[in-house]
């Protein structure tokens, strides 16, 4: 039977989760293998240098650069605090010193004999990841991460904004296709990942910031209120690193759109209990996926399907179009022709017929689809 292999959009209530946390630097893991880790807890951490500062010592005692050193109280490699005294002349008889103090807390970094510059630095900048969710550790990355598994349910949305997050569970919408307004973002959302429905406008997401909601999981969204909330086109970047007080998941695509009705039946059972996000999207290549995790250790090995990306697409498998002029649409193969076929590229590609929900039948290239794992 003719299949094709292609990115695959994951949506399963029974799972094994592996998650890798490494440092952007080498340093220290501070749990071994077999630890079971809450979502908050410290697996691995280092530190940055921290940044330096010039001062022109010759210059400010008026010595030359050979002479600095006998002016000089503090020495290459001494810790220093703010104000602490680094330079001071003699004077005339004790009066009409010139001091230079310390602008930082620090250290001495160097003492340039040639040109009369120190150099000062400032602590180094300690850098702590966290588990991001409950499970056990798997692997050890030597000096630089772990390698967590946990059970539950996975969630991929297709787009996405900000970065992780960890938050209970909400259902602020009574169905999948509800459109949430301000009014339905009350006090108690406080801390809470909310589960909308069809639509969240810029209005209702500030909302939700002001009132300290972690995060936002809803079907659609319009690429305007993406632009009015950030201040910016997002363009072809990967997101994630928007720090804006809350992190958005969106399940099916832009404009006005249903969640699928699955994925919306999933989340709310989940009502009250925890759930790890992130908005990290690469939106070109598709190698990075929004995603909602909620662990539960009390599934049943039997029950779980781990999260694999090596599953190929078969006729009868629902799917969602990535790419214009059918984007976020969804639907279901019905034929996978082996030939190659021309397209208005003037390219020869493999392409495949999906029915739309709407009984409509189109043909488009394999590279603008991806598969719904259910």
């Amino acid at each position: 039977m003719a299949h094709a292999f292609t990115p695959g959009l994951k949506v399963s209530e029974k799972a094994v989760i592996y998650k890798e946390r490494r440092l952007p630097l080498k340093g220290e893991v501070v749990v071994k293998v077999g630890d079971r880790v809450k979502a908050d807890d410290i697996v691995a951490k280092t530190a940055i240098p921290g940044d330096v500062e010039t001062l022109n010592i010759a210059g400010r005692l008026g010595v030359s650069p050979e002479d600095v050193k006998e002016f000089l109280k503090v020495k290459v490699g001494q810790e220093i605090k703010k104000d602490d005294i680094i330079a001071e002349t003699n004077g005339f008889f004790g009066l009409f010193k010139t001091i230079i103090k310390s602008p930082i807390t620090g250290s001495i970094e160097n003492m340039s004999e040639i040109t009369g510059q120190m150099i000062l630095r400032h602590p180094p900048k300690p850098i702590e990841i966290d588990a991001y969710i409950d499970g056990y550790v798997t692997d050890i990355i030597e000096n630089e991460g772990v390698k967590i598994k946990t059970k539950g349910t996975f969630v991929q949305g297709i787009f996405g904004i900000g970065g992780e997050a960890r938050g209970e569970i909400k259902k602020v919408a009574q169905s999948n296709d509800s459109v949430i307004k301000e009014s339905d973002i009350t006090p108690d959302c406080k801390g809470k990942v909310l589960i909308a429905g069809s639509f969240v406008n810029v209005k209702t997401i500030r909302k939700a910031v002001s009132v300290g909601a972690k995060g936002i999981v809803v079907g659609g969204i319009d690429d305007r209120d993406i632009k009015e909330f950030l201040g910016y086109d997002i363009g072809v970047a990967i997101t994630g690193s928007e720090k804006k007080g809350i992190t958005i998941v969106v399940t099916e695509g832009f404009g006005q759109m249903n969640m699928a009705e699955r994925t919306f039946e999933i989340l709310t059972s989940h009502e009250g209990e925890i759930a790890s996000i992130n908005g990290a999207t690469q939106i070109r290549a598709g190698v990075l996926r929004p995603e909602v995790i909620i662990p539960n250790f009390d599934l049943k090995e039997e029950d779980l399907s781990a999260i694999d990306s090596s599953s190929g697409i078969k006729v009868g498998h629902n799917v969602r179009i990535i790419r214009a002029p059918y984007f976020g649409l969804i639907g279901k193969v019905t034929k996978l022709p082996p030939e190659l076929e021309l397209i208005e590229t003037e390219a020869k590609v493999r392409v495949l017929e999906v029915e739309l929900k709407d009984g409509r039948k189109i043909t488009l290239p394999r590279a603008n689809i991806e598969l719904i794992e259910e």
